[in-house]
């Protein structure tokens, strides 16, 4: 059983701004529910529009003091920071199998030690913010490149990784002197509320980290519209961010998306199947497929389709669903109920143009659960293969020839992330290079690392998560000139005005 007890931990309210909980005045309240049981384990007031300003007026006040720190009082607060967090980990892991339904061994072996590991990184690269180095380019003037902060940048993240999303909208845009005001998802508030608790405890000066819990169309389109919020980074759906993308070229905001995805995981005939069958059920179960990068086309070469097709079912079939809190369990619900049947009707639809080889339904439980559910047969333009589903459902498709394989893997909106599978450099090289995603991994599918940036092509967006390449969407680039002549009349002026 859990330890987590949302109604201490947020008795005082749902919002965090300037340093403190409070309650939300939008007149509104929604329900944390349980997605494992469907018990409601929290109830809080929503943000409104004066909840939003509050909390980019405490950003705004803010801003001139920690844009002003140096990066070493940056670099030594997340350290801090990254501290606070370690020696919290089991009650952020708690909380976010709780609000998520997250299998327990997910969110302390992945989820936190990563947030974790994030926040270490960044502590680090705050104190490598660093421009062109200086150069006499013209002959007579000396240019340098400075990196500054932009100012609030307003964000928004999703429910399938709260925790870690916040951590990637967070520690980037802080690392670089920026201040923050972040909307988590309604459904899942509690890790981004304990995250903006945990800054404060380190010693992050109030107003740097503020969070509005709040509807979408309430509190997440005032706060990208907000004329004092100079940057907006959004990750969610596709259709979601094209909303987000129109109100903030209104107000001429950088923005930065992280959309939706639909991940190729292309098995060439020279792989070895077994470790490809084990990396697609990996790949498409993490977070019970609630996940942008999750494996969800199986694209296998003709000789190993059979094989791999029964390799997945039977793996899939050992897969074990249950409690989130019972260290043994593999798989636990989807976020809600709606969501559950909407992933089944993308399965359910299926039916009449594919082959479902195992799992396809609903368990009889009061939770949100969904089985691990393998889909054959289909055609390249059907729903399924096209569509970003979100649940654990992975479809399989043959093909031929390596043409062939690499033009179906980039047959579709999306570009996040991408696997191949095979022995053959120089096969698992070109598709490396030919497929187009933000991520391409080769005999795995998944693993994230602080160090390298995270971000799509085509639909799914733009720009990066992570990394030193985060910091190119969270800092202003100022170029700077110094003459170096004490000419008065200069030459280039005749130009302009008089003769030579």
């Amino acid at each position: 059983m859990h330890n987590f007890q949302a109604q201490d931990h947020f008795a005082d309210g749902a919002q965090y701004i300037a340093g403190r909980l409070t309650k939300g005045t939008s007149g509104k309240s929604h329900a944390v529910v349980d997605p494992a049981s469907g018990d409601e384990v929290h109830t809080y007031e929503l943000a409104g529009r004066d909840d939003v300003d509050a909390a980019v007026a405490a950003a705004a006040e803010a801003f001139p003091g920690w844009a002003g720190a140096t990066p070493g009082e940056r670099s030594d607060a997340m350290h801090r920071f990254a501290g606070v967090l370690a020696a919290r980990a089991e009650e952020f892991a708690q909380a976010e199998s709780l609000q998520c339904g997250k299998p327990i061994k997910l969110s302390r072996e992945f989820d936190v030690p990563g947030t974790v590991d994030n926040a270490a990184f960044f502590a680090g690269a705050a104190r490598h913010l660093q421009g062109q180095s200086a150069g006499e380019y013209t002959g007579d003037h000396t240019s340098y490149v400075r990196r500054e902060p932009i100012g609030v940048v307003g964000s928004i993240a999703p429910w399938n990784y709260p925790l870690q999303m916040a951590a990637w909208k967070v520690l980037p845009a802080i690392a670089a002197g920026n201040t923050i005001v972040l909307k988590p998802a309604e459904l899942t508030p509690f890790t981004s509320l304990l995250f903006a608790q945990a800054a404060t405890e380190a010693g992050i000066p109030d107003g740097v980290v503020n969070i509005v819990t709040g509807a979408g169309r309430d509190a997440g389109e005032h706060l990208v519209g907000h004329p004092d919020v100079a940057m907006t980074s959004f990750t969610g759906s596709t259709g979601v961010g094209k909303r987000v993308a129109e109100i903030a070229t209104s107000t001429v905001k950088r923005l930065h998306l992280e959309l939706g995805g639909k991940a190729p995981f292309v098995v060439f005939d020279d792989a070895d199947l077994d470790a490809a069958v084990h990396g697609a059920v990996a790949g498409a179960l993490i977070n019970t497929g609630q996940d942008c990068t999750a494996a969800t086309r199986a694209y296998v070469q003709r000789p190993l389709y059979e094989a791999f097709v029964q390799g997945v079912a039977d793996l899939m079939e050992s897969v074990r669903l249950g409690d989130p809190f019972d260290p043994s369990t593999d798989l636990g619900p989807l976020i809600s109920h709606a969501h559950r049947d909407r992933v089944a009707g993308f399965v359910d639809r299926a039916r009449s143009y594919a082959r479902v080889v195992t799992g396809g339904e609903a368990l009889q439980h009061p939770g949100a659960y969904y089985k691990p559910t393998l889909v054959a047969d289909a055609a390249q333009d059907s729903e399924i293969v096209q569509s970003e589903i979100f649940g654990p459902v992975l479809v399989v498709l043959p093909f031929d020839s390596d043409d062939e394989g690499i033009r179906l893997a980039n047959d579709t909106p999306y570009g996040l992330a991408a696997s191949a599978w095979s022995r053959d450099v120089f096969r698992a090289n070109r598709a490396t290079r030919e497929i187009k995603a933000g991520c391409v991994w080769v005999n795995d599918h998944i693993p994230i690392l602080s160090e390298m940036p995270h971000g799509g092509y085509k639909a799914s967006g733009y720009g990066k998560d992570m990394s030193a390449y985060s910091f190119e969407e969270y800092t202003q680039v100022k170029h700077v000139m110094f003459d170096n002549t004490a000419v008065v009349r200069k030459d280039w002026h005749r130009t302009i005005f008089g003769d030579r």
